[in-house]
């Protein structure tokens, strides 16, 4: 499971890399900007959506367990 996460994690660094690229690049010497940079933010909210997913899934299939501060009862 923390082999998902942390891929998951790397593809939306990458993703979110890849649209600040588009975003230096595009519109430069005359040439209209191109739908790249839109269509990687698309990809990194995906990404994050399918990451977010999987975490909840993996939680009620009981993969993983909240280890946060005990409840005082």
């Amino acid at each position: 499971m923390k082999y998902l996460v942390l891929l998951a994690f790397i593809a939306i660094i990458c993703s979110l890399a890849s649209a600040l690229f588009f975003m230096m690049r595009g519109g430069q010497e005359g040439k209209p900007k191109s739908g790249h940079m839109a269509r990687a933010l698309a990809f990194r909210v995906g990404f994050s959506i399918l990451l977010f997913l999987c975490l909840l899934g993996a939680w009620k299939l009981g993969y993983i367990s909240p280890t946060g501060l005990p409840l005082k009862g």
